[in-house]
C-alpha cells in the first residue's frame, strides 16, 4: 500500500528499472535514480488485476478508466493527515465508550441497583 496516495487504484511500471510502484514518490524513495520518461507507461489494476498501457502525453478523459474493468482509477489524491482520536471496538457492538448526554452526571456518579442494601432495605419487609 502506497503511504503517500491512500485511494492508489493502479500501479506504474517503471520503464527505468521494471519495477512497479503505487506513486512516483515510491520510485524516488526507493530507488537512487530518477524516473524515466517513455512514451507509453505500463499499468495494472487493482481492481481486476489486469495490465494496460497508456500514452501519458495523448491522456484523455476516456483513459481515465481501466480498459477491462471500468474501474476510475484517476481520482483526487487523498494523503494522510496526522489526527489524533480513540480507538475502539465497533460501537454497534460496544458502545460503552460513548457517553450518553441524556444521563444526569450526578445520577451517574451514583449507579442505583435492586441490589443496594442501603436504600431498598426500609421497602421490605
Amino acid at each position: 500500500m502506497c503511504k503517500h496516495i491512500l485511494n492508489a487504484q493502479v500501479s506504474i511500471r517503471s520503464p527505468c528499472c521494471r519495477k512497479w510502484f503505487d506513486c512516483i514518490e515510491c520510485h524516488t524513495e526507493t530507488q537512487k535514480h530518477a524516473l524515466l520518461e517513455a512514451p507509453e507507461m505500463t499499468f495494472a489494476c487493482k481492481k481486476c488485476k489486469k495490465c494496460f498501457r497508456k500514452d501519458p502525453k495523448e491522456f484523455e478523459e476516456a483513459d481515465e478508466y481501466c480498459p477491462h474493468c471500468d474501474n476510475h482509477f484517476v481520482l483526487d489524491a487523498v494523503t494522510p493527515k496526522a489526527a489524533i482520536s480513540v480507538e475502539s471496538e465497533d460501537v454497534r457492538v460496544d458502545n460503552r465508550m460513548l457517553r450518553d448526554d441524556r444521563v444526569n452526571p450526578a445520577e451517574a456518579k451514583r449507579q442505583i441497583t435492586i441490589f443496594d442494601p442501603d436504600l431498598e432495605a426500609d421497602k421490605l419487609g
